[in-house]
């Protein structure tokens, strides 16, 4: 079989800048010529990111209706109808870890914990914390070294590195969705400008520190230090991948501006011992989480990482939402006790989570990949840990995956899974299409079918 033109770890180069490329038809293995027969379209990479939603959601306005497999787009998916085609809503999933088990109060840090490791994590807030490993680690560890970050963890809230948080659980629960061991929590990073650094910096850190005084000094563009490699390369590609590296440069240009131009907002102290207090942040949360999705893009386009997980707030949050006209407490309201003021609140907030979601899925649909798009090439996991915030159940998730997953999930429909279906089942299935099979993962007891 013939070698692709072009190397997928080919990168353009400049004084601490290492700017990886996007997926580009020219890095595609070319497919054997059968007589009488086109050679197959070429076969660009799967990946997945899991984006938890803090405290639940308002059932009533997620679950679709209707009787039958047939999607019909449920109120707080609303802000993302048009992306109906890539939109399968899992109904029945359980989270078993997350329940008690005779530990009392902690759904919160529990659900938080449990999401993608699926394990029941010891209750301490102390240094013998225990967990289990988790989805995204396990694809990392099988699928990791084919490119340069083997997995990307991002949220609004910085980590905790200790505390005591949620009834006696330690704040490293409710603060990490990622864990690569069961006693090894992954942080998340803040900071979309220091995320930027990290996709697009020299791995010598001197050099990338260097470079990166040189350019705001001189107020100049991550694409001025490798704008003679991307000439170069430019006269090599054809017609299609000219315009995809175009289009692509200007991406990263244009998010270049948004970081230099948004305001900074300092994060206040916490009560919570030895806190970081991140720094660099945008004020505005809206913009913090597109900026962070649009990272997310970058990274999945340039082929950086293939796994990325997301947490829109930690565990319990209680950010209020005055941009909505809800000056309430997010986790209060969470509380509703069936107060159908408080519920129709709740709703709102789920739906402007889900708003925000929009961005990803934008640009994520807007990227060519062969004959279809990034996003058809993606399994993005959205939901929470906990289903009715006010009962603080873990059956029945509100769950749904987005993405085409390289042509292996079929997308548009409501898949109505046993109920007590591991929420493990969709992962060790999601595991499959990116390459990273196992027999089980953590309390599985099969995959899902219907996916297809």
């Amino acid at each position: 079989m013939s070698e692709p033109k072009l190397s997928r770890r080919t990168l353009l180069r400049g004084f601490g800048t290492a700017m990886a490329l996007p997926w580009l038809e020219a890095m595609a293995t070319p497919s054997p010529l059968i007589a009488g027969l086109r050679p197959a379209a070429p076969t660009a990479p799967v990946r997945m990111a899991f984006l938890y939603v803090p405290n639940g959601m308002h059932m009533p306005d997620w679950k679709p209706a209707g009787p039958d497999t047939s999607l019909e787009v449920p109120k707080i998916l609303k802000p993302v109808a048009e992306f109906q085609d890539q939109m399968t809503v899992l109904s029945g999933l359980s989270l078993h870890g997350a329940k008690a088990l005779g530990d009392g109060g902690g759904d919160h840090a529990r659900s938080v914990a449990a999401f993608l490791t699926g394990a029941h994590p010891k209750k301490t807030f102390g240094s013998n914390i225990r967990n289990g490993k988790s989805v995204d680690q396990v694809a990392a560890e099988k699928i990791g070294h084919l490119t340069r970050l083997p997995s990307l963890e991002l949220g609004t809230e910085a980590s905790a590195p200790a505390g005591r948080c949620d009834t006696g659980y330690s704040c490293l629960y409710t603060s990490n969705i990622s864990w690569r061991t069961e006693t090894s929590p992954l942080a998340k990073e803040i900071d979309p400008a220091a995320v930027f650094e990290r996709l697009f910096g020299s791995t010598n850190e001197t050099e990338n520190q260097q470079a990166l005084a040189k350019r705001e000094r001189r107020r100049k563009s991550i694409l001025d230090f490798v704008r003679e490699d991307a000439k170069a390369l430019n006269r090599q590609l054809g017609n299609s991948d000219q315009r995809k590296l175009d289009e692509y440069l200007y991406a990263v240009r244009e998010i270049e501006r948004r970081l230099n131009s948004t305001d900074r907002l300092e994060v206040p102290e916490v009560d919570v011992p030895d806190f970081p207090r991140p720094e660099g942040v945008p004020a505005s949360y809206e913009e913090h989480v597109k900026l962070l999705f649009d990272m997310m893009t970058l990274a999945f386009q340039t082929d950086l990482t293939r796994v990325i997980s997301f947490m829109y707030t930690n565990a319990g949050s209680n950010r209020s939402y005055r941009n909505l006209g809800i000056s309430d407490g997010h986790h209060n309201l969470s509380h509703h006790g069936n107060v159908l003021a408080k519920q129709e609140k709740i709703s709102k907030i789920n739906e402007y989570h889900v708003s925000l979601f929009h961005q990803l899925l934008t640009k994520l649909s807007q990227v060519q990949e062969g004959d279809g798009t990034l996003l058809d090439n993606c399994m993005i996991l959205y939901g929470s840990g906990i289903a009715d915030g006010n009962a603080h159940h873990h059956e029945n998730l509100p769950i749904a995956l987005f993405g085409k997953g390289g042509g292996t999930v079929r997308g548009n429909q409501h898949l109505r899974v046993r109920p007590g279906t591991p929420l493990t089942n969709l992962y060790v299935s999601m595991l499959d299409r990116v390459g990273a099979s196992v027999e089980s993962f953590s309390d599985s007891n099969g995959r899902i079918d219907g996916l297809e």
